[in-house]
């Protein structure tokens, strides 16, 4: 067992001539070098965070730097920064698409790179590519790179989030790899290029700046690093980086007993009609210390942009590992030595130009992230982990103030975060992001301060963890009343069949959907039962997306299913509120198995009922959660005779 570079040895085992021979340094040297690149790329991303003007990047952390080793290395991704974890799985190709396209001869000190094309470097056009050569004694040493989303790319639609366009062209700008900066001055024509195409200008360009000079730190780290240890031992330490990440997943995979493991998850429909379902056949093939994910009968690539490209699905099933079962260890492009994928071109996790617009394409790579999990639920046994809440259910909002003045929001004002799934370890957070995000949450008085909207609740909704020993996290229900009219994106894509799967005996997690309350119906002032959520207060709501009772528009799995680009473009008067209920996580362990008095905090809580306690948990509650929370008690013979009864059952 080994990863390092002649496949023999493992690094604990390397006497101190070999780890020299190996990486042109002693295991101190190598450890601390592994430790500054990790420290570098922080702190490139610290001062982005710090200083970027755009709500995407300041208040949602959309973005991720990089250290990649030269091209005679094959560009291995070294370290990557604590950021969107979205970028992970990709990057190393973008990196190396970007500046084999262009040619690393062609590169000079002062360069900086940059490519958006979603099918060379993954992710979507909005995500661009800044990619800056690291020379030393005159030849490349290494790369940094920061992927930072940009608000706007242009397209049919304002910031871009929609699931309803059909191809690249109405998707936005593509860059292929060129230059934006030649001997640390910016090239006029490729600004132009970008300016003449995108909106919101006045923020795009204070957030390039911003990242150009992030990238001079990065750069300026780096170099401070080779002068102090050499290069040789700088690039052993990037060889080192990537051995360390690949033996802890080959160790790891060899902890899943080996078997053929198989599971379906799937997106509801795509932004033409709801007459298509989208379903990622996954077939996991685990021998030894390799592990192989066959993708072979996912459904082909959708007709409008829910795709997601194929490096997109590599980080997916990268992150899904690392996640499951690899966590100790920083994640590098060495986590991908010892697994392989089968992915048939054209399918909805595949997608090519240019009818296989990508653009919501974390809904898509999710799928496949939440596959992984149902795959290999039983195969880890104890160990699996629930599926947590399926679908970002953007929003992407814009209009005009009341000055003329443009705003939009983005990814603040829909679902974007929600719940986990349980694990062994304990009960699913039920306020964070998707398994493979890692963003921050923009602060109410932010979105409210940048955009003509009142967040009026961020609530947990009661009964909607999956039940369990441990229970999923609770789902997330958001209203957001705008002031001025609007346009607004709705994009629910896992409303259909729960995201949040149970594991090891748990149930799943709730459905979730979204409603539209229009104008008269939102005033709050005289309408105060607007803010309740008792059943009779949808009836008079608009259903944008979810399963539903037709006449009370309740939340019904035997319901009829209201398609989230029924209306692709949702134009409203000022005070539209629109409601978001997330999915709830999924549950681990036997629900009967719960602590009673888990099961009464649960309650006092209101994350349970009294009737779900007993309903789901077997467990009897006496008292009034609402007048007198401290006064709830565990009736203790009623619930050991019914939890008896049930397991007899």
């Amino acid at each position: 067992m080994t990863t390092t570079s002649d496949q023999t040895t493992s690094l604990k085992t390397l006497s101190e001539n070999e780890f020299n021979d190996h990486y042109h340094c002693d295991r101190f040297t190598a450890s601390v070098l592994s430790a500054r690149m990790r420290y570098v790329v922080q702190h490139m991303c610290t001062g982005l965070l710090n200083n970027a003007f755009s709500v995407i990047l300041r208040d949602w952390y959309d973005f991720a730097a990089v250290i990649s080793g030269p091209p005679k290395m094959n560009y291995p991704t070294s370290a990557v920064s604590n950021s969107l974890a979205l970028f992970f799985g990709s990057i190393a190709e973008a990196v190396r698409n970007t500046v084999e396209e262009y040619g690393a001869g062609e590169l000079r000190p002062g360069d900086v790179l940059i490519c958006n094309d979603p099918y060379r470097a993954g992710t979507h056009v909005n995500d661009v590519c800044f990619v800056r050569p690291v020379f030393a004694d005159g030849e490349i040493v290494s790369f940094v790179t920061l992927r930072a989303h940009q608000l706007d790319m242009g397209g049919i639609v304002p910031a871009g989030f929609s699931g309803t366009k059909r191809n690249v062209y109405e998707n936005g700008l593509v860059i292929a790899p060129m230059l934006l900066y030649r001997n640390n001055k910016p090239i006029a024509q490729s600004f132009n290029l970008i300016f003449d195409n995108a909106r919101y200008g006045e923020l795009l360009l204070p957030d390039i700046k911003t990242i150009f000079q992030n990238l001079l730190l990065g750069e300026r780290l780096i170099l401070e690093s080779i002068e102090r240890y050499g290069i040789d031992a700088y690039l052993g330490s990037i060889q080192y980086s990537t051995d360390v990440s690949a033996e802890a997943m080959q160790n790891a995979l060899e902890s899943i007993p080996d078997g053929i493991y198989e599971a379906e998850e799937g997106i509801d429909s795509d932004g033409i009609d709801d007459t298509l379902d989208y379903k990622v056949k996954l077939k996991v093939v685990k021998r030894g210390d390799r592990i192989e994910l066959d993708f072979s009968g996912t459904s082909p690539q959708a007709r409008t942009s829910i795709n997601c490209g194929a490096l997109d699905t590599k980080t997916a099933v990268g992150v899904a590992l690392k996640f499951l079962i690899s966590p100790h260890t920083p994640f590098t492009s060495g986590e991908y030595r010892n697994i392989d994928i089968v992915l048939p071109a054209g399918t909805f996790i595949s997608a090519t130009p240019p009818d296989g617009a990508v653009f919501l394409y974390f809904d898509s790579s999710g799928v496949v992230l939440l596959a992984i999990f149902k795959a290999l639920e039983k195969a880890l046994g104890d160990r699996a982990v629930g599926g947590d809440y399926g679908s970002l259910n953007l929003h992407n909002a814009n209009g005009l103030r009341l000055d003329g003045t443009p705003w939009n929001t983005t990814a603040q004002c829909g679902g974007e975060h929600g719940p986990w799934g349980a694990t062994i370890a304990g009960d699913g957070d039920s306020y964070s992001v998707q398994y493979q995000l890692n963003n921050l949450d923009p602060a109410t008085e932010a979105i409210e301060s940048e955009t003509p909207a009142v967040v009026l609740r961020k609530q947990y909704q009661i009964d909607s963890g999956g039940p369990g020993a441990n229970r999923g996290g609770a789902a997330v229900l958001k209203d957001t009343l705008y002031l001025t009219a609007a346009e607004h994106f709705s994009s629910p894509l896992h409303t259909k069949v729960a995201s949040g799967a149970g594991v090891n005996g748990g149930r799943d997690g709730a459905l979730g959907a979204v409603w539209l309350f229009e104008t008269d119906e939102t005033d709050v002032s005289r309408n105060k039962r607007l803010l309740d959520t008792e059943p009779d207060v949808y009836a008079h709501s608009t259903p944008v997306g979810g399963v539903l009772d037709p006449e009370t528009k309740c939340i019904d799995p035997d319901g009829e299913y209201a398609h989230f680009a029924s209306t692709p473009v949702w134009r409203t008067e000022p005070n539209a509120l629109f409601r978001y209920l997330t999915n709830g996580g999924g549950g681990w362990g036997d629900p009967l198995d719960r602590d009673p008095a888990r099961v009464l905090a649960d309650v006092r809580n209101e994350y349970v009922s009294i009737e779900g306690a007993e309903r789901d948990y077997g467990v009897v509650v006496v008292g009034n959660p609402l007048t007198d929370p401290e006064g709830l008690t565990v009736v203790e013979p009623d619930t050991t005779h019914l939890r008896t009864r049930r397991r007899q059952q």
